[in-house]
């Protein structure tokens, strides 16, 4: 990880500092030799498979419940240690300072974890039988919560100072991340009420649901990039009909769940808002190639032929599951708050939130990209522009997060010459 801040740097020092100094001044009593070494090697063996989720570039690791059973079999220390074989994964292509991190921050969860559970619960582990299961799964769910927190914590931590991540980010995508921990940490009172009859030969019951839930996770990951590559191809259909629109549909996407996130949508909302961004031009297929590379105005008859391709979009991709709420963002996105917006002629309220979000972006994405026959706005000329038609042709709660988020997170409009600015003109009814 070459290129980390100082600050950064620093932070890692003393998270290793602190997961030893705790390891070291812990009493290892207690602690059982040959079930700690089954379970730093039930713990690599996990660790070495782990499962990509929806949220970008992130993964979580079966070892999870590894460090959760080891909490109730081995006390805080003995969980310290196998969180700390985290180093030792066979992972390819992790830094060193990775994994040093992620041993570290492994150990500080798991010994925070048993003491919670020691504090709680007080007894080490045995034989499976129904009283100790209503006695334990209180303390283990506080220990599981304790174990999440703390690792998510540590991980937004350096993820922060690195500027890897920014804060609203982060705390939008934790709740995904802590679900998905917390049932497979679920599985560790699995492994250890089995533990005193089954031994190390506990793995083989429990790997298998916890390999099926990866699995799980695979094919759910791998769906999502099905949908991406072929709503990538849609758009490519539009961008090769049309030259000057390269790039337009994924700038309006990336506008959109800008919005979309400033506003505190669902994830599942973000989601289906970022394919409504792709696909809101769609229609453009059906719109003669002469009328959307003509450089100069459009006549009445040509702007009426455009002014069906928010319908001939809807009718492309009406019957794409998946897309559910996008479709009345692809139907409506030029509908204007003054009513004076196509197919419809809709008014404020009555256009959809999700039309409502594609159409600052799209506008926004227009403005500052070149044309053929006009050089593009400067970003300051365009949120100008933004505000001036709050209220008349956008949602001005919308310009407003549209425009902090802009703050936050920038824009780089990309060179070229998209389509014309026709939503802007004046539209009969």
């Amino acid at each position: 990880m070459p290129g980390l801040p100082r600050a950064a740097w620093l932070y890692i020092c003393l998270v290793v500092a602190l997961a030893g100094g705790l390891v070291a001044a812990s009493s290892f009593d207690g602690v059982d030799p040959g079930v700690l070494v089954a379970l730093i090697v039930l713990f690599l063996v996990c660790d070495s498979l782990p499962a990509r989720l929806h949220v970008d570039g992130a993964r979580v690791s079966l070892s999870f419940a590894v460090c959760l059973a080891s909490v109730v079999l081995l006390g805080p220390v003995g969980a310290a240690l196998v969180g700390s074989s985290a180093v030792a994964t066979v992972q390819r292509g992790i830094a060193p300072v990775k994994r040093v991190f992620n041993g570290a921050q492994f150990a500080v969860s798991g010994y925070a974890a048993g003491v919670v559970f020691g504090l709680s619960h007080g007894d080490r582990v045995r034989p499976w039988q129904v009283h100790w299961v209503a006695g334990v799964i209180g303390p283990f769910t506080l220990a599981l919560v304790t174990f999440v927190l703390v690792n998510l914590a540590l991980m937004a931590g350096v993820l922060l100072l690195a500027g890897q991540a920014a804060p609203g980010e982060l705390s939008r995508e934790s709740g995904e991340l802590a679900g998905v921990c917390v049932g497979y940490g679920m599985f560790g009172l699995l492994i250890a009420g089995l533990w005193d009859d089954l031994g190390p030969f506990v793995a083989v019951l429990v790997m298998l649901p916890l390999y099926v839930a990866r699995w799980a996770l695979e094919q759910a990951f791998g769906q999502r990039r099905a949908y991406d590559a072929t709503l990538a191809a849609l758009c490519q259909a539009v961008e090769t009909k049309d030259v000057n629109t390269r790039g337009h549909s994924d700038r309006v996407s990336r506008g959109a769940v800008m919005i979309a996130r400033q506003i505190g949508m669902r994830p599942e909302r973000v989601e289906a808002i970022r394919y409504a961004g792709m696909l809101h031009d769609i229609g453009k297929i059906g719109v003669p190639t002469r009328i959307l590379r003509k450089d100069g105005k459009l006549t009445d008859e040509e702007f009426a032929e455009v002014q069906l391709h928010p319908m001939r979009g809807l009718e492309i991709v009406r019957d794409i599951g998946f897309l559910d709420e996008a479709l009345s963002g692809i139907l409506h996105h030029h509908e204007k708050m003054n009513g004076r917006g196509y197919p419809m002629g809709l008014v404020g309220d009555e256009i959809p939130e999700f039309a409502r979000v594609i159409g600052v972006a799209d506008a926004f994405d227009v403005m500052t990209s070149a044309r053929p026959y006009q050089k593009p706005r400067s970003i300051g000329d365009a949120k100008r522009e933004l505000r001036r038609c709050a209220g008349t042709q956008f949602d001005p709660v919308m310009v407003e997060a549209f425009l902090r988020a802009l703050e936050t997170h920038g824009w780089e409009p990309e060179a070229g010459s998209p389509e014309p600015a026709r939503h802007e003109e004046p539209t009969p009814k």
